[in-house]
């Protein structure tokens, strides 16, 4: 047999120290094995060894929010999980799907509608309660060296039809036309791939790209006008890889492949001139 030499610590005034090698309970929500088959149920799998560690705050016999039996010791239980895969779906291009976003600008009662992006191919699809997903329709780029990675759904406020703004490795956004699946508006201005794109909660006429490029960049697709270019000295030192808004639309927290994270405020005197000017920018009457 082997044996064990354990060393003595000192213990807290009122505690004991376990005697005994205690069992660490398994996260339940941590790698489910997930079948698409409905007949299998995913399980939680059960520590198969004793682990021993030194004491820390989500240690101790007397931890917070722990239950505990005796002097520190933690029983597992196998959990069943109420859920499992429904549906499974592959597009016919064979290439990676970058993205996927549902439409949450839908009128209530409609199916909900969602997009995906891989390849040069944006698709729609409608999906039902019963986990049914049905085919809608797909826009194909005529770049056929396209490969979005990116799409976020707002409206046009004038009509209140749903749009799809689209974007990948050739660094185009395009705005789509939910209906007709054709590209009404697209815009130019970053110098490489855009990896997401963003609306603002608050107005459904103002995009936030980011890039490759180092930088992101504000549109109002109303306007069709760039508000403003994220970047710079104080901006980020390589490719910026996603980005989103606060719930009031204030603030913008960056992050990207320089280990950096950036918080853009977007509610100062000088950034809010920007967008309400942006409403008012008129082409023609623009200096040449």
């Amino acid at each position: 047999m082997r044996r064990e030499n354990m060393s003595e610590t000192p213990t807290e005034a009122g505690k004991e120290m376990p005697t005994k090698k205690q069992k660490l309970s398994s996260d339940e929500n941590s790698n489910p094995d997930l079948s698409a088959d409905e007949n299998d149920d995913a399980v939680s799998v059960e520590s198969g060894t004793n682990v021993e560690r030194p004491d820390t705050p989500t240690n101790t016999a007397n931890a917070p929010g722990r239950k505990s039996w005796g002097k520190g010791k933690w029983k597992s239980k196998k959990c069943k999980y109420s859920f499992k895969c429904v549906n499974s779906l592959r597009e016919d291009h064979g290439q990676p799907l970058f993205g996927v976003q549902f439409n949450w600008h839908s009128k209530e009662g409609d199916p909900l509608v969602f997009a995906t992006v891989g390849s040069n191919r944006v698709t729609l699809y409608e999906c039902h309660s019963q986990g049914e997903i049905r085919l809608l329709q797909s826009y194909v780029d005529a770049d056929a060296d396209e490969n979005f990675y990116t799409c976020a759904w707002t409206f046009d406020t004038s009509t209140s039809h749903p749009l799809l703004a689209v974007a990948g490795s050739r660094g185009i956004i395009r705005v789509i036309n939910h209906i007709t699946m054709q590209c009404i508006k697209h815009y130019v201005g970053h110098g490489n791939a855009i990896n997401e794109l963003k609306f603002h909660p608050r107005d459904p006429n103002l995009l936030l790209s980011v890039s490759k490029d180092h930088a992101l960049r504000l549109w109002n697709i109303q306007t069709d006008t760039l508000v403003a270019i994220f970047g710079g000295v104080e901006g980020h030192r390589d490719e910026v890889l996603s980005a989103d808004f606060d719930l009031l639309g204030e603030k913008i927290m960056s992050c990207g492949m320089d280990h950096s994270l950036k918080l853009w405020t977007i509610n100062s005197e000088r950034m809010q001139k920007a967008i309400h000017g942006s409403y008012e920018y008129n082409p023609s009457k623009t200096n040449r």
